[in-house]
Formats: C-alpha cells, sequence, structure tokens
C-alpha cells in the first residue's frame, strides 16, 4: 500500500538530481576562475609575464617582409631593405584595437632612441582608419607596411594585436612580446634585449 511520503519520494529524489546538475556548471567556472587567478597572482605577484608567449622564430632569421605602403601615408612602405643592417622593432597594429591605442605613447618615447628602428605591420585594418589613428596619437614608424589579409601575420606567428619582435640587424629575431608594452615590460624585456643586442653588435 503507497502512502502520501512514498509518493513524495522520487520527486524529491528528482529535485535533488536537478540541484546537482545545476551547480556543474558554477563548479567549472570556479576552476577556471581560480586558474586565471593564479595566473594574475603570478603576474603581478611574482614578476611572471604570463603575455611573453615563446616564438619558434627566436634565434631564427625573420620572415621575409614585401608589404604595399599604406596610402596616403608619407611613409615608406615595409620591405627587408627597411629593417636591413639595423636593430628593428617590427610592431603589429590596426587602428580597431584598443590595446594598440594604449601601447602607443610608449612606441612615440621608443621612437626618440636613435639605437632602434621601429616599423610597423598594419593588420586587416582599413587604410582610412589607419591614417586617422596615426594622425591622432602620432606616427613612430619609420616604415609601415599594408598586411590586410593578415598573410605576414601567419608567416610571423602573430597570436594576436599588438605583437612585437625585436630584430637584430643581421635579421635574427631576438625577442618577442605578445600584447601591448608598458613602462614595466619594456625596462624588464624589451631594454635588456636592445642592450643585449648592442653589446653582441660591437
Amino acid at each position: 500500500m503507497s502512502t502520501a511520503t512514498d509518493d513524495k519520494k522520487p520527486e524529491g529524489r528528482r529535485s535533488a538530481s536537478r540541484y546537482l546538475l545545476a551547480l556543474i556548471p558554477l563548479a567549472v567556472f570556479a576552476g577556471f576562475a581560480a586558474v586565471a587567478g593564479k595566473m594574475l597572482y603570478d603576474q603581478d605577484v611574482n614578476g611572471l609575464d604570463v603575455s611573453a608567449i615563446p616564438s619558434a622564430l627566436i634565434g631564427k632569421q625573420a620572415p621575409s617582409l614585401s608589404l604595399p605602403p599604406l596610402e596616403g601615408s608619407q611613409t615608406p612602405a615595409l620591405t627587408d631593405a627597411a629593417m636591413k643592417g639595423k636593430l628593428t622593432l617590427v610592431n603589429v597594429f590596426a587602428s580597431w584595437c584598443v590595446p594598440c591605442r594604449q601601447e602607443h605613447p610608449m612606441l612615440k618615447e621608443l621612437a626618440a632612441d636613435s639605437r632602434l628602428t621601429i616599423v610597423g605591420i598594419n593588420y586587416k585594418d582599413r587604410n582610412d582608419n589607419a591614417l586617422r589613428f596615426l594622425g591622432e596619437l602620432g606616427n613612430p614608424y619609420d616604415a609601415i607596411g599594408v598586411d590586410p589579409n593578415g598573410k605576414a601575420a601567419i608567416d610571423w606567428g602573430v597570436y594576436g594585436i599588438p605583437e612585437s619582435y625585436l630584430v637584430g640587424p643581421d635579421g635574427t629575431i631576438l625577442y618577442k612580446k605578445v600584447g601591448p608594452f608598458d613602462a614595466r615590460s619594456v625596462t624588464d624585456g624589451l631594454m635588456p634585449a636592445i642592450e643585449k643586442a648592442i653589446a653582441a653588435s660591437r
């Protein structure tokens, strides 16, 4: 003989199961949050730069560049000749890239360093937008090449923009920075690489 209490037991079990299933996404999210928190802790507290993703190209010859100029700009096109025999920072940028805008003042400061040539790969951008971007923020580049379909970026192994590569006078990639430069990454990462490259060329 079934009682009212017995009739409620299956429903109670179903409610408990639904409750447990609802907790699964929360547990997964908590796991991801913990991993992200650990990465941020490592970056901010332990001084690790999680954006400094290793590149298979470091220590190897830089891919050849022969890109058309940014139309309407007085800046020369980006070719191998623009970099030959010079310590060069190759910066991949676009007008639609918010972090590119954030790092741009730092590039302007670096452009004042006579030891360094800065060139830009304008990635999947509209010509008029790129011109407006440089007109508003200033142009730190000694040469600019337009990469409308991202082919050059693929050759260079670009993860995302902004991204920068320090290339030695002999064409060897010496250093890579994923993400925007700030004062800390310039001081702790880029400048030591520049000093090392200059010392090696003496």
